[in-house]
């Protein structure tokens, strides 16, 4: 009789933990991330009144069952859906991170300083110090840092990922090395043939990131002496200014201050076309020049003191503008001073042309070539950071540069059900689940991604949660039942007395 009530009450309270877990579940229906547990009953244990026997063949006898009473439920075990996936929620918000798995379910890696901890949950925000960091708990984000050496991912022991620091917020300027004259140039067009000639103007940096312009005139030669026939030109360097459009042609080669234009115009002449003839008795020196229909392109036709048209290219003549010197020295936070120095610009003539144009030039010179490679930056300032598929993080800068900050590292486990739930989102190793490394793996090593933008939802199924729910409350309801019952016999039995 004491042994059914005793079973209903172990029937009472495993349906009770049951129903526990299943309302974990419900209130966790919209926890980021979050993986519903279910509950497995097994039997408690049973009391033998009689063992089995065997049959005997001789007296034709058969074997007898044991007889054994059953004494109870026990819980077995909670297990958690851990690698059924939520559905996605996009945010939009770039460090909103979703975890899709291909073959091993993969989880974030954050620290609170002194334990690594594993989490699914992947809306993160950079701290006030620069790190990337958890939201709702503020454990930093691990992952590789960038080897400053080769500027690629070294796959070291994870650290915090600091994505924004002093040294990350600004992108070092590049003086300009390269540039190329492309479009029309019209040998009707008016300016071309006028006093002071088509200008054309190229912006450029030095190596501190200061900007400059170079002036430069295209324009009939004032005499044909040596050029041969056809449409022959001439392009001159007139001035070089600085961001405040003042000249910075001062100095000459040997750094005495110039007092005079001839001065000037001497050092603008061996800055560019200082292998050329002077045009007239007080022009400017630069370089002769023919389009070429046959090439396609301008060829230089001599300099002017021999009759040969030349047959070479205008693709790399050099604005040689190291012989400005120093223009600037900056005073370091350190206590060290940098100076600004220019580099020598070749200038690539070869993408120009020499066609009829209704008597307009579009010719341009512009820094970089003409395949596109870009030379010659300002000082850059962060203006946005982006993470790929494969975890990568990227700073963006507004002088057109992209660099690498680090990369968010993953890891995987032999048994990831095996993980301890410890609240927060987060999960800590035990003994089934396997232990850490601590290094991680590259989240795309097997397939998988990272999707900025989204986050991972709940996997909690109401349907089924309210289908075990209303199994669970039967249940329950049949062990009070055979409690009740077993009251009633017991009263029975005390009533035998009367």
């Amino acid at each position: 009789m004491m042994r059914s009530l005793f079973s209903a009450v172990s029937g009472l309270k495993t349906h009770q933990t049951r129903m526990d877990v299943i309302g974990n579940n419900i209130a966790n229906v919209n926890t980021e991330a979050f993986k519903a547990s279910s509950v497995r009953f097994s039997e408690l244990m049973y009391q033998t009144m009689s063992t089995a026997s065997g049959g005997d063949a001789s007296t034709g006898t058969g074997g007898v069952n044991a007889k054994q009473v059953g004494l109870g439920v026990s819980t077995a075990s909670t297990m958690i859906n851990i690698t059924g996936a939520g559905s996605s929620e996009t945010t939009g918000y770039p460090f909103d991170l979703k975890l899709s798995d291909s073959q091993t379910t993969n989880f974030f890696i954050v620290s609170d300083g002194t334990n690594t901890m594993f989490t699914r949950a992947g809306s993160f925000y950079v701290d006030g110090n620069g790190y990337l960091c958890m939201s709702s708990t503020g454990y930093t984000v691990q992952g590789w840092q960038v080897d400053k050496t080769t500027g690629e991912i070294h796959k070291d022991t994870v650290s915090p990922l600091q994505v924004m620091s002093p040294s990350n917020t600004t992108s070092a300027p590049e003086a300009t090395t390269e540039a190329h004259v492309h479009g029309i140039l019209d040998k009707e067009d008016t300016d071309v043939t006028g006093k002071d000639g088509y200008v054309m103007t190229l912006g450029f940096y030095d190596d501190l990131g200061y900007s400059y312009t170079a002036k430069f005139a295209v324009s009939t030669p004032k005499t044909t002496q040596g050029l041969g026939t056809g449409n022959n030109y001439f392009i001159s360097l007139t001035d070089i200014i600085d961001s405040k459009g003042n000249s910075i042609v001062t100095k000459d080669e040997n750094g005495n201050a110039i007092k005079d234009e001839a001065g000037k115009r001497k050092m603008l002449d061996s800055i560019w076309g200082d292998d050329g003839k002077q045009d007239d008795t007080n022009g400017p020196k630069g370089y002769y020049m023919k389009y070429d229909s046959n090439k396609g392109t301008f060829v230089s036709i001599g300099d002017g003191s021999n009759t040969t048209a030349g047959t070479k290219a205008v693709t790399a003549k050099s604005l040689k503008l190291s012989a400005l010197g120093t223009q600037y020295t900056t005073n370091n936070a350190d206590g060290t001073t940098q100076k600004s120095n220019f580099k020598d610009i070749n200038v690539d003539f070869s993408t120009s042309t020499n066609v009829g144009h209704g008597g307009k030039s579009t010719l341009k010179v512009e820094k970089g070539t003409s395949v596109g490679k870009e030379t010659g930056k300002k000082n850059g300032a962060m203006i946005g950071l982006a993470v790929d598929q494969s975890g990568k993080i990227y700073a963006s800068y507004d002088n057109g540069n992209t660099e690498l900050l680090g990369q968010i590292a993953v890891a995987q486990f032999a048994n990831a059900s095996g993980l301890e739930k410890i609240g927060d989102n987060c999960y800590q190793t035990t003994l089934n689940s396997g232990e850490f490394d601590g290094v991680g793996v590259a989240v795309d090593a097997d397939g998988s991604k990272i999707n900025s933008g989204q986050l991972e939802m709940s996997n909690v199924d109401l349907s089924g949660q309210f289908t075990d729910m209303i199994i669970t409350q039967r249940g329950f309801q049949a062990n009070s039942r055979v409690i009740t019952v077993s009251d009633t016999l017991l009263e029975e039995l005390i009533n035998l007395k009367r």
